[in-house]
């Protein structure tokens, strides 16, 4: 990977030694579909050089019952009223007072919202041929921003994917890193700063776990991570941070063609702690 330049290293170089990078790691074992848990362990430990590194352990969350369908209405909530009462006034206030005016994919995605899940603006009838039922089904707008149902839509058949399709049937770790403000901003600016970030960060849990499958006498094992990147907190504050999921152990692949699961044991607080070092040193070069 070509080292950090320009731009990024003076900001990576601007950054105090002792600024937090925080990981953060849940691990989810035994039946796939099991009964929802609570967290059963936690540890953490502070670096003077990395910052707070905290893991824990909890059962794999599990299905929840199912329920009679629900007509949605988003006329009702209060988003949808605020948006539809001051998005002209709004735009007005941006033409007039900003030197650029709204890009128009922003207020597509704003006015495609008013639209979503209202009946008046077109809809599907399904039909059970069965009881002779129907129901009418709103189209959607299908945007990634401001409309919570369809972002709610694509989150949960984004889950069942994985889960069905992608995910193996092996316990799971999560692990989630968090770099300081000072570099927030240079990853959500630079794509390329974030996948710089993204591979480091990867790699080098791929590292402890092949060295802690050799402890085991396990060489030439296979591994795998999926990654998302995320660009926001849960105030809709700017935090560019990590989400891996990650097998909790080594695949090996057997002469008979066949693939063994070998569990690690869980990292310790030094583990994540040189997990984070390497991260900060590498990204820092």
């Amino acid at each position: 990977m070509a080292a950090i330049t320009g731009e990024m290293a003076r900001i990576a170089a601007a950054v105090p030694s002792n600024m937090p990078i925080r990981l953060t790691n849940s691990a989810w074992h035994g039946a796939r579909y099991g009964p929802p848990g609570t967290v059963t362990q936690t540890s953490g430990v502070t670096s003077d050089s990395i910052g707070t590194i905290q893991a824990s352990t909890a059962p794999r969350a599990g299905n929840g019952s199912s329920t009679a369908r629900q007509h949605h209405e988003p006329e009702k909530t209060i988003l949808y009223k605020i948006v539809s009462e001051h998005l002209e006034t709004f735009l007005g206030e941006v033409s007039d007072h900003y030197d650029k005016p709204l890009p128009k994919y922003v207020e597509k995605e704003l006015r495609d919202y008013l639209a979503c899940g209202l009946l008046q603006y077109g809809f599907a009838k399904a039909v059970c041929k069965d009881y002779g039922r129907s129901i009418l089904v709103a189209f959607s707008c299908k945007r990634r921003g401001t409309c919570p149902s369809c972002n709610a839509r694509r989150t949960c058949n984004g889950a069942a994917h994985l889960v069905d399709h992608v995910i193996p049937d092996v316990p799971v770790r999560q692990w989630v890193l968090s770099v300081p403000f000072e570099l927030r901003l240079l990853l959500a600016c630079r794509a390329d700063a974030f996948g710089a970030v993204t591979s480091l960060f990867v790699s080098e849990v791929f590292r402890w776990q092949r060295e802690r499958a050799r402890e085991n006498g396990l060489t030439k094992v296979r591994y795998g991570a999926l990654v998302m990147q995320h660009r926001f907190g849960s105030s809709l504050n700017l935090n560019t941070h990590l989400h891996a999921v990650l097998p909790d152990g080594v695949f090996l692949r057997l002469a008979s063609g066949t693939v063994d699961f070998h569990e690690l044991r869980q990292p310790a607080p030094v583990d994540l702690e040189e997990i984070a070092f390497n991260v900060h040193q590498r990204f820092m070069r």
